[in-house]
C-alpha cells in the first residue's frame, strides 16, 4: 500500500531497509510539532499500519543546541504540554524526553531505531536540523525517511533557486494549482486503529526518562536548573498547538480584514503574529489556507490562468486575503527553497553580486555613529525609534514587521561594516526573536543587505545601491507616539 503523502514530500534519507520484524514504528518529531495536519505523522501512521506495529512518537528537547534560553524552551515546553494530553487520547506511545545536561540524550535515538521497523523524521531546511538528520541517518541501522511538511508549494518540486519574490510568485501561478489538492489530515488522530505499545524497555526509560505525565498534568521542568541561558526569559506568549488555534482565531475574527491596509501600521495591531507558532510546527500552513479559503467561500476554479508574478488578483479571493497569501505563501516559501536549496544561505556570500559589489565599495564610509554588539543589544543608540524595537526584541520576541526592516537597515549603518552589520543582525534576531532561527527570519535579515531586492538610486553612502530607509522617514509613515512610550527605557 503506497504512502498516503505525495511522493515529492518524502525523501529517504539512508538506503538501510524497513524491518517489518521490529517492535514498532517510531516517528522523531523535530520541526512540525502538531498533531493535526501534519504529514510526516501521516506517513507514519501509514507505516505503522503496513506493518501491524505500534507508533512511538519522540519528541526531545535539547539543551547544547546554540542560542538555547529560558524563551526558547517554555516555548517549546508548552507544546510539548499539548501534544502528551493529544497522544493521550489515542494508541500512539508519545515520549516527551528533555536533556538536563549537554549531551545527555545522546544515544536515545539510536536506542529507539535498533528496536524500530522505521524511523519518520521532520525535513526542516535550516539550523542545525539538516546536520542532525544527516548523521542520524548515518548512525541508524533502520529506513529513515524525513518528510516535508513547511508549506504549499513542496521543497522538490523545482530545483530552481529563486532570487525575486516575483520569481517565484510566477512558478506559483503555473504549478501550485495541482499540489492544493494535497493536505495532511485535519486530524489523524481521530479513530485511529494502531496496536498499543505496552511500555518502552526498562533499559531505555531507566537512562533516557519520559515526561509524559508531568506534561499530561501540565507539569515543566525547571528551567533554572537546565544549562541554558537564563538570561533571556520566556515572554507572556506561550507556546503550543493551544495558543497557535487562539492566535489563529483572533487573527481571523479580528484582524484579517483590516490586514492588506493596516499591516504596516504599527498601532493598529493587524499582523498576523503567526511566525512563531509557524516557525516551531504548532500551527500548519495548510490548516491556515484551509481556514482562509472556507472563510472566503474560496474554490480551485477561482485561480487565475495567467502566470505575470503580480502579487494580487491571482488566487480570486478578497484582497485582505491575497494580501496575506502573499506573506504566508511567497514571502515564507522563499525563504525556505533558499535554505533547502543553498547551503552558505547564512554566510555574506550569499547576498548577489550587485550587493556586495556595492556594500564593500562602501564599507569603508565614515559612520555618522558607531556601536558595539552590546550597545545595540543594551538599546543604548541615539535613535529612540531603533531603541524601542530593539527592546520590543528583548522583550516579546518579536518586533513589528516594518520596524524590524529599519531595525536591520540601522544596524548596517551604524557598524563597521556590511559583515559585522550581518554578524550583529544574526546574533540579536536569533538569541531574541520567538521566530529566529527560521529560514523565513534569515530572508528578512538578508534582504537588509539586499537579497531578493534590486539596486537602487541614487546611490548613497554606506548603503551604495542597496535600498535606504532612515528613522526620519519612518516617524512621518508611522503613527510611533504610544509604541515608543511601551517599549520605553525600563
Amino acid at each position: 500500500m503506497s504512502s498516503p503523502i505525495p511522493a515529492v514530500r518524502l525523501r529517504h534519507v539512508n538506503d538501510a531497509p524497513l524491518r517489518t520484524d521490529g517492535e514498532f514504528v517510531l516517528y522523531w518529531m523535530i520541526a512540525h510539532r502538531r498533531t493535526t495536519w501534519n504529514f510526516s505523522l501521516d506517513h507514519a501512521i501509514h507505516l505503522a499500519s503496513e506493518v501491524g506495529k505500534p507508533l512511538v512518537v519522540l519528541e526531545a528537547l535539547r539543551c547544547g543546541y546554540q542560542w538555547a534560553s529560558d524563551r526558547i524552551h517554555r516555548f517549546v515546553l508548552d507544546g510539548m504540554v499539548d501534544n502528551a494530553r493529544a497522544f493521550d487520547d489515542s494508541p500512539v506511545h508519545y515520549l516527551p524526553y528533555v536533556e538536563t545536561t549537554d549531551g545527555e540524550g545522546s544515544g536515545l535515538l539510536e536506542a529507539l531505531g535498533h528496536r524500530a521497523c522505521a524511523v519518520v523524521t521532520d525535513e526542516f531546511p535550516s539550523f542545525f536540523l539538516p546536520r542532525m538528520v544527516a548523521a542520524a541517518g548515518r548512525t541508524l541501522d533502520v529506513r529513515l525517511d524525513a518528510v516535508d511538511s513547511n508549506g504549499l508549494y513542496p521543497l522538490r518540486a523545482t530545483d530552481r533557486v529563486f532570487k525575486r519574490a516575483v520569481d517565484l510568485r510566477r512558478t506559483l501561478q503555473k504549478e501550485l494549482g495541482p499540489h492544493l489538492g494535497d493536505a495532511p489530515a485535519a486530524r489523524p488522530l481521530a479513530d485511529l486503529d494502531l496496536p498499543r505499545l505496552g511500555r518502552l524497555p526498562s533499559e531505555i526509560l531507566d537512562r533516557w526518562p519520559s515526561r509524559f505525565d508531568s506534561f499530561k498534568q501540565g507539569a515543566l521542568p525547571d528551567l533554572s536548573r537546565l544549562p541554558i541561558d537564563h538570561a533571556v526569559a520566556p515572554t507572556t506568549a506561550r507556546g503550543g498547538t493551544a495558543a497557535a488555534q487562539e492566535v489563529v482565531n483572533r487573527f481571523f475574527d479580528e484582524r484579517l480584514p483590516r490586514y492588506a491596509d493596516e499591516r504596516n501600521a504599527v498601532e493598529a495591531r493587524a499582523t498576523s503574529e503567526l511566525s512563531p507558532y509557524l516557525h516551531f510546527g504548532f500551527v500548519s500552513v495548510h490548516d491556515l489556507f484551509a481556514r482562509l479559503t472556507e472563510h472566503e467561500g474560496w474554490t480551485p476554479e477561482r485561480l487565475g490562468d495567467t502566470a505575470n508574478g503580480a502579487r494580487r488578483g491571482w488566487w480570486g479571493l478578497s484582497e485582505p486575503a491575497e494580501s496575506f497569501l502573499d506573506e504566508l505563501v511567497t514571502w515564507r516559501e522563499l525563504g525556505y527553497h533558499t535554505s533547502a536549496k543553498t547551503d552558505d544561505y547564512r554566510s555574506y556570500e550569499s547576498l548577489p553580486q550587485w550587493a556586495r559589489t556595492t556594500l564593500e565599495e562602501h564599507a569603508d564610509d565614515p559612520r555618522p555613529e558607531r556601536y558595539t554588539l552590546d550597545e545595540f543589544e543594551a538599546a543604548t543608540t541615539a535613535d529612540d525609534v531603533w531603541n524601542a524595537a530593539q527592546r520590543e526584541l528583548v522583550r516579546d520576541g518579536r518586533i513589528h514587521n516594518y520596524l524590524r526592516m529599519l531595525w536591520g537597515k540601522k544596524i548596517l549603518h551604524w557598524s563597521d561594516g556590511p559583515r559585522e552589520a550581518l554578524d550583529i543582525m544574526i546574533e540579536l534576531n536569533n538569541k531574541y526573536a520567538l521566530d529566529g532561527r527560521n529560514p523565513n527570519s534569515y530572508s528578512g535579515i538578508f534582504w537588509c543587505l539586499g537579497r531578493y531586492d534590486r539596486a537602487w538610486g541614487p546611490e548613497r553612502p554606506i548603503f551604495g545601491k542597496v535600498r535606504y530607509m532612515s528613522t526620519e522617514s519612518t516617524r512621518r509613515k508611522l503613527r510611533l507616539a504610544d509604541y515608543l512610550q511601551r517599549y520605553g527605557p525600563d
